[in-house]
């Protein structure tokens, strides 16, 4: 049994929720990183979220975040992140969200991103298009870069590395109009998807961070591909570019160019 783009949303709309109540309390705030965080939000919240989906589909496989693979049929793939923007949320800013997606066969079918403290909730179903709080939207129209608000975002396991995409962004700094690191991938990506950012690219995210948002933007008639050719968005950490038809080709031209230096 597939599940219903309703189910998704009912269930990311009661995570977020959860989340903004617990947001000015005590976050019981641990590193798995020098600059990774986990709270007891991201813990509880994916609890609450793993329990929901298999109540209602139990044979199902979950790829989550905190609590990594839980085995299950793998024609029939959930993707969760209760809280992505943890270091944001610890800190006290609203750029955060709960991000939920589920794929069969491979292909991802549905996918939600909800935003508690903006109150916007991005979906998406496959052939369906894409909403934001149940109204239809699309990419930017933007046709170059130079007119372009572009985001990215920087692993801090990466930091002391060549591929810190330090250069990326400076290079594309002084390019584009601007180039924001907001602080979660899965926000970002459904900002390119209502036409707020024309272009996103980030190093080595994980399935559970653009499963969902990497629909939504599809369905909002954007390119939301791996950026060298190189491995898979639901498999593996990917570096992943995603903009309007546009700019991608030309964005991806320079981030190649900038790879191979």
């Amino acid at each position: 049994m597939q599940p219903e783009l309703n189910f998704i949303t009912d269930i990311a709309l009661e995570a977020g929720a959860m989340l903004a109540r617990t947001q000015d309390g005590d976050l019981d705030v641990q590193l798995k990183g020098r600059a990774d965080l986990v709270t007891r939000a991201d813990k509880s919240v994916e609890a609450f979220l793993i329990d929901q989906v298999l109540q209602r589909f139990p044979t199902h496989a979950i790829i989550s975040e905190e609590s990594g693979s839980h085995p299950g049929d793998p024609e029939h793939q959930w993707f969760i992140d209760p809280l992505d923007g943890t270091l944001n949320y610890a800190h006290g800013l609203r750029y955060y969200c709960t991000t939920i997606a589920y794929a069969r066969a491979g292909q991802l079918q549905l996918g939600v991103i909800y935003s508690p403290r903006e109150q916007e909730c991005f979906t998406a179903e496959l052939g369906k298009g894409a909403h934001l709080n149940g109204k239809a939207i699309s990419v930017s129209s933007a046709e170059k870069l130079e007119d372009s608000l572009l985001a990215t975002g920087f692993r801090a396991t990466l930091i002391d590395t060549p591929r810190s995409n330090y250069d990326n962004f400076l290079r594309l700094s002084r390019i584009a109009q601007g180039v924001r690191r907001l602080g979660s991938a899965a926000m970002d990506l459904a900002y390119v998807a209502c036409g707020r950012l024309e272009g996103f690219w980030d190093i080595q995210l994980s399935p559970w961070d653009v499963a969902a948002s990497v629909l939504i933007t599809r369905e909002a008639g954007g390119l939301a591909e791996t950026l060298y050719d190189e491995g898979d968005l639901l498999c593996s950490p990917v570096d992943i570019l995603a903009a309007n038809a546009r700019i991608f080709a030309p964005l991806k031209a320079i981030l190649n160019a900038e790879r191979g230096r």
